[in-house]
């Protein structure tokens, strides 16, 4: 086996080795892949420094010139997407098909929000005097802290530094301890196409190390978060100090509605697709089910033969998998003591519940539980693993009420052929997003974006974009 990689800090377009280092293993089979820096308060403040210096610079050429460099990064992605998507395979466990795609997509994003430089748009408003124009101007924030999960970490990256650097902010990102090698490749792929010095940094460590250096600085000018409740809720209480703008994707728990006019086959499809994808391991992921009492069982036979009937294994040991491991043993374990406990409290255990015996790896079954009722713990808490909850409802009432009664709101979803079923279900569910007869997926264009303990601000679109920007309102007398 070859020695592990050992990767450097990007700060100010230079590559700066650490002190100390973290080891990080591939959660299908424990192989030791990288050391990566264990970052100390002053990696995090130089990278600070960096981008601080760099803001003024950055913000003074336009937008289209900004974009620029976003439009030659994606060209370099897709020069080497099978690479990337094996380093990401390797590291977070992710099947090849998903991880390309993965790779593919932050490439468009980036393409995407390079589009948006010459559609930055601010307002003029009618004044109340003679002779004045009242003019509202964007304008960028500054130094922005993009903070990374690991389920989604190379999309993440873009997600956050594109619209970023394109409204002409500067970035450091920090990387999940779990997955930070892709994104020491997505910099030197930025050091490679040459961004201006201290625009893009990254530095990698533990959230109670490195991550709280930056969400306590008060040269930060907004932290975006992509990750769980509790930590984005130790944010926030860092961040208060200063009154830090926040930004905040946290959990979810996607309820999928399924009524007695629903295309079976379709819903069947697309809730296994939204339980088993990246193993469960997706904010919007479907994470529990309400399905109608006339249609229960030959929906919950339908669905357990389509979960059983599911591959999983090491993706790339195995490349036809379709599902691969959980990203460490603290989440497997989770995930197995949920199954157990609802099993404990009622639950009926259709198929799966157990940890696969693979020899190695953090791999948990295809599972599919019903007989659930709305008090049990895996209805309520997110399960972030191939798990699917069901309970049977009577009607539409009971099932939106159900939907409703959860502390996130984030994704949703129903599958019925009745437009006054949708629509209602449009108006009276209460998620930022709702999907109507297909998988939970959003689109780069829209607005990804929860309610209640699911975050704060949202991504993607328009309305993601500007989220990088605050207003200037201008009284100009002439």
């Amino acid at each position: 086996m070859s020695s592990p990689t050992r990767y450097q800090n990007y700060i100010n377009a230079a590559f700066v080795d650490t002190d100390e280092h973290l080891e990080v293993r591939n959660p299908a089979n424990g192989d030791l892949l990288s050391l990566v820096p264990e970052s100390r308060a002053s990696d995090v403040e130089a990278a600070i420094d960096a981008a601080h210096d760099a803001k003024k610079a950055w913000a003074a050429l336009p937008a289209i010139e900004r974009a620029g460099y976003l439009r030659k990064i994606a060209a370099r992605i897709r020069q080497d997407v099978s690479g990337l998507a094996r380093m990401i395979s390797a590291e977070q466990g992710k099947v090849m098909g998903l991880a390309e795609v993965e790779v593919n997509f932050t490439a468009d994003y980036l393409d995407y929000m390079a589009e948006w430089a010459r559609r930055i748009e601010g307002e003029v408003i009618e004044s109340d005097r003679p002779n004045e124009t009242i003019m509202m101007l964007r304008k960028p924030l500054g130094v922005i802290a993009g903070i990374l999960p690991w389920n989604f970490p190379f999309f993440l990256i873009a997600r956050k530094m594109a619209p970023a650097l394109v409204t002409g902010n500067t970035i450091v990102i920090k990387p999940s301890e779990e997955t930070p090698n892709n994104c020491f490749a997505f910099a030197r792929i930025v050091h490679e196409v040459g961004l201006p010095r201290g625009v893009f940094n990254v530095v990698s460590g533990a959230g109670r190390g490195a991550g709280e250096a930056l969400t306590g600085s008060s040269r930060v000018d907004m932290i975006s978060f992509t990750g769980s409740v509790a930590t984005g809720s130790r944010i926030m209480a860092q961040a208060a100090p200063n009154l830090t703008k926040l930004n905040l994707e946290l959990g979810g728990k996607a309820p999928a509605i399924v009524l007695d006019d629903a295309d079976l086959d379709l819903a069947v499809n697309a809730i296994r697709a939204s339980r088993v994808i990246n193993t469960g391991q997706v904010c919007n992921c479907a994470e529990r089910v309400y399905v109608q009492r006339s249609i229960a069982g030959d929906f919950i036979d339908r669905i357990a033969r389509a979960m059983a009937a599911t591959t999983f294994g090491d993706p790339l040991a195995e490349p036809d998998v379709e599902m691969g491991p959980l990203i460490n043993q603290a989440g497997l374990d989770k995930v197995e003591q949920m199954v157990k406990t609802a099993v404990g409290e009622g639950a009926e255990l259709i198929t799966g519940g157990g940890v696969a015996e693979l020899g190695k790896g953090f791999h948990y079954q295809p599972t599919v539980l019903s007989g659930c009722r709305a008090d049990m713990d895996i209805m309520r808490r997110e399960i972030f693993g191939p798990v699917l909850p069901i309970q049977v409802i009577d009607d539409l009432d009971e099932a939106i009420a159900l939907a409703n009664d959860s502390e996130y709101g984030l994704t949703s979803s129903i599958y019925t052929r009745s437009l006054a079923s949708t629509m209602r279900a449009c108006r009276e569910i209460d998620y930022g997003e709702t999907y109507i007869n297909r998988e939970n997926f959003e689109a780069m264009q829209g607005f990804h974006a929860g309610v209640r303990k699911s975050g704060i601000g949202g991504a993607d679109g328009k309305h993601g974009l500007y989220e990088y920007t605050h207003t200037q309102v201008v009284y100009l007398e002439a």
